[in-house]
């Protein structure tokens, strides 16, 4: 053990000044985050010369009471090298701090099962954007309209064209996507954060 803080700041600090091989990050704290501290230990991490066996030291130990699948996502996505719920630290604290100063990952098999499904989501959700994407802007706009209620004769004042052209955009759309019902149209939007979920 050599230093303890509070705050993410305070972990800034002292990675910086005592350089340590293994940090236990908590993910609640004032100041600034575990993540987010773990993200700028990242960078400063990337910004040092490398030591003499090549291997970066200061790797990042996540010890929380949180257990979703986007906090396990996006830590590991940060940069952190394990993930210790609070919960069962007194028993696996050493063993992980010990993996994540060999440079493995640590990640209780709970949480690798939230991993896997926090990445199958975010996975689904890429594919679906590139579909997305590959909409014209017209389209897209006309799906989004869709899905937020609209019908084609509204649609079509609002964009000035015609209902009829209205429903070839919903044919092309339907063909690209393979959506069909405004319920189809809802989810995909849901999906992409195009909506609040509200509908």
């Amino acid at each position: 053990m050599v230093g303890e803080g509070s705050t993410g700041k305070d972990a800034l600090a002292l990675a910086e000044r005592v350089n340590p091989h293994v940090i236990v990050m908590d993910l609640s704290m004032p100041d600034m985050d575990g993540l987010s501290a773990t993200r700028e230990l990242q960078k400063l991490n990337n910004a040092r010369p490398a030591d003499p066996d090549g291997e970066v030291t200061r790797r990042v130990l996540v010890l929380t009471m949180h257990t979703e699948d986007e906090h396990l996502v996006a830590l590991l996505e940060a940069g952190a090298s394990g993930y210790l719920l609070k919960s069962v630290a007194d028993r696996e604290l050493v063993d992980a701090v010990r993996t994540v100063s060999a440079g493995d990952v640590y990640v209780q098999p709970t949480a690798a099962r939230a991993l896997a499904r926090g990445l199958a989501r975010r996975d689904g959700a890429a594919e679906e954007r590139t579909r997305f994407e590959k909409l014209t802007d017209r389209e897209q706009v006309v799906l989004k309209m869709v899905a937020e209620g609209y019908t084609a004769p509204e649609i079509g004042a609002q964009l000035t064209i015609s209902p009829k052209t209205v429903d070839t955009y919903k044919q092309r759309i339907g063909e690209k996507l393979g959506l069909t019902h405004r319920t189809d149209y809802v989810k995909f939007a849901l999906r992409l954060g195009l909506l609040k979920n509200d509908h």
